[in-house]
């Protein structure tokens, strides 16, 4: 009880002075970590004795749910279609490229790991986080196109990573026990049911909606209250099949739209408030982690955080950019803002809740929270400042530039959107 009077206080107090601290270096994610770091300094024993590593998962999990969804929900759908090539990039080439390198550089900053265990340590931090990059991605100092595409890279490629990871701890166990696993099977349980799953709810549940609005049988909170349950009916459903619950979250928060054109205004606050608690009560359990284990990350852990934000992230977005058209400045600017938050602390409890004793798992666990604490920090710090230094590069870029492109289509688009 202790402890959650304390992070009360402090969501109590944080939004006391949010609107101050709209447009500073101070984030949400900064000041929830750096207050559950104190809280795990004063009290180390409160992490083990009140929160499991069970209950922690699905935390984590139903906070990224949330997000993915009200993200989604935000996306105009003749948008996303306008600057499709964008995503599928990064999504496409650049995920696995991302995997790719983040192995070859775990192979080589710890020779103790398997191959198979610096797989798993590279798909858990594959991913980038939406709501560490929401500051971007809602800026409207960036090109439209480019936050957008940030936008549904975040919020497809922690589902996309998940049948690699699952697919890399079923070889890294077979090494041990013997079995075998399939990547085909993996990816058309987690991608494939997981689009089927999010389109049905998706579509039925905003078809169902729009038609009750319309004929004026639903009470305003009760707007509210339908839209929010679609994302954890996601969740729900996809637990029972075996289907990427963020993939699902994702594609229904798309669908619902086409049913219910107010699930992408007002309709989405009740979801999108209750997933940011949710979401800044992880970072602050997450901040007691990271009080616990400190001592623990040495040089070589530090120098993977390092590699993981910058070059593992940076080679394959400039590499799936390539014929895009976009600035030098565009394309440093997509990679650097490529964040490890929630996704990888979800992917991160998903592979212990697996409880394989892998020998390497002291390792990955380590390296997944330096990761994530050093993206918290230097991505929450770097945001404003980032966008501003962008904006004047953007400006002076020729008038036909790919980022200044006269496009009607996507500037009327911008103006709903924005």
């Amino acid at each position: 009880m202790a402890l959650l009077a304390v992070f009360i206080v402090l969501v109590f107090a944080y939004g006391l002075v949010s609107r101050r601290l709209e447009g500073t270096v101070v984030t949400g994610p900064i000041v929830f970590t750096v207050a559950g770091i104190v809280a795990g300094t004063v009290a180390p024993g409160a992490l083990a004795a009140t929160v499991s590593s069970h209950f922690f998962l699905h935390l984590a999990e139903i906070g990224l749910v949330l997000l993915l969804f009200t993200d989604a929900g935000r996306t105009d759908l003749s948008l996303l279609w306008n600057i499709r090539d964008l995503p599928a990039r990064l999504l496409a080439v650049g995920l696995p490229l991302t995997i790719l390198l983040g192995t070859v550089a775990a192979g080589l900053v710890f020779p103790n790991l398997t191959l198979w265990e610096a797989a798993i340590l590279a798909a858990i931090l594959a991913p980038t986080d939406a709501g560490l990059g929401q500051i971007v991605v809602t800026s409207p100092r960036a090109p439209l196109r480019v936050r957008q595409a940030l936008n549904v890279e975040a919020g497809l490629n922690d589902g996309l990573s998940v049948p690699f990871l699952l697919f890399f701890i079923a070889l890294a166990s077979a090494s041990e026990e013997g079995t075998r696993a399939s990547f085909t099977q993996f990816v058309v349980e987690q991608l494939g049911y997981g689009v089927a799953v999010g389109a049905a709810i998706g579509l039925v549940g905003g078809w169902l909606l729009g038609g009750a609005a319309r004929r004026d049988w639903i009470s305003g909170p009760f707007r509210q209250c339908g839209v929010v349950a679609l994302p954890l009916l996601c969740l729900l459903v996809s637990d029972v099949v075996a289907a990427s619950m963020f993939i699902a979250a994702f594609v229904a928060g798309l669908a619902v739209q086409k049913g219910f054109r107010d699930a992408a205004h007002h309709s989405l606050e009740f979801s999108e408030i209750w997933g940011q608690i949710i979401n800044l009560s992880v970072f602050f359990l997450f901040g007691m982690i990271v009080a616990r284990d400190w001592s623990d990350i040495d040089l070589a852990i530090a120098a993977y955080a390092v590699l993981s934000l910058t070059v593992v992230r940076l080679v394959p977005v400039a590499l799936s950019l390539i014929g895009s058209g976009l600035g030098r400045a565009t394309v440093l600017f997509m990679g650097w803002f490529g964040p490890r938050g929630l996704a990888s602390i979800v992917l991160g409890l998903v592979y212990l809740e697996q409880e394989f004793k892998l020998p390497g798992e002291s390792t990955i666990r380590l390296a997944t929270i330096a990761t994530v604490l050093l993206s918290i920090f230097s991505h929450g710090l770097s945001a404003q400042p980032g966008i501003a230094l962008y904006a004047r590069r953007v400006a002076a870029l020729a008038a036909d530039a790919p980022e200044r492109r006269d496009d009607k289509s996507i500037t009327l688009i911008g103006r709903r959107a924005d």
